[in-house]
């Protein structure tokens, strides 16, 4: 028996607009933590500490830094490349600040995506401003840096991958 085109588009299109609704309700939790961590004095009641966006990208630059060596003749490229990372940082601390003074609390289920689907947009549009430095600066690594560049972005991690 030969499907026709919408008998296998149609179950596949379903598939995929529940997969960006379950994303969307499960992944993306309206939490404007950037960097959270377990506060240690009352194990039982385990509150979040929150950042922001700005001091996030602080810590990140520091441990990249630390991680990396730069050498004098790459610190323009890291000077670049880190003031794009926090121009972003400024930007998404702006508009959650915007956000926040609205009263988010009355925002509907598909406000709620919408709001998502803004954060997702600006994002993007960071990451493309962020590429072009990076990529200058990824260019004048030595093997080495480029090694430990490329584990950091691949587990996550800075310092020594335990996998191997």
């Amino acid at each position: 028996m030969k499907l026709k085109a919408y008998q296998v588009i149609s179950p596949a299109t379903v598939v995929v607009v529940m997969a960006v609704f379950l994303s969307a309700l499960f992944l993306a939790n309206g939490n404007f933590s950037f960097a959270a961590s377990v506060n240690k004095v009352n194990k039982k009641a385990s509150a979040v500490v929150r950042a922001s966006a700005v001091e996030h990208a602080e810590a990140q630059i520091k441990q990249l830094q630390g991680e990396l060596s730069i050498t004098k003749v790459q610190e323009e490229l890291w000077i670049n490349f880190t003031g794009v990372m926090r121009e972003n940082a400024k930007e998404m601390d702006a508009f959650i600040a915007k956000v926040k003074a609205e009263n988010t609390k009355t925002r509907n289920a598909v406000e709620s995506m919408k709001f998502h689907s803004e954060i997702s947009e600006i994002q993007l549009e960071q990451l493309k401003k962020l590429i072009p430095p990076f990529e200058a600066f990824y260019s004048s690594m030595s093997d080495e840096q480029k090694k430990s560049t490329d584990a950091i972005f691949r587990t996550g991690r800075y310092g020594k991958s335990k996998r191997k």
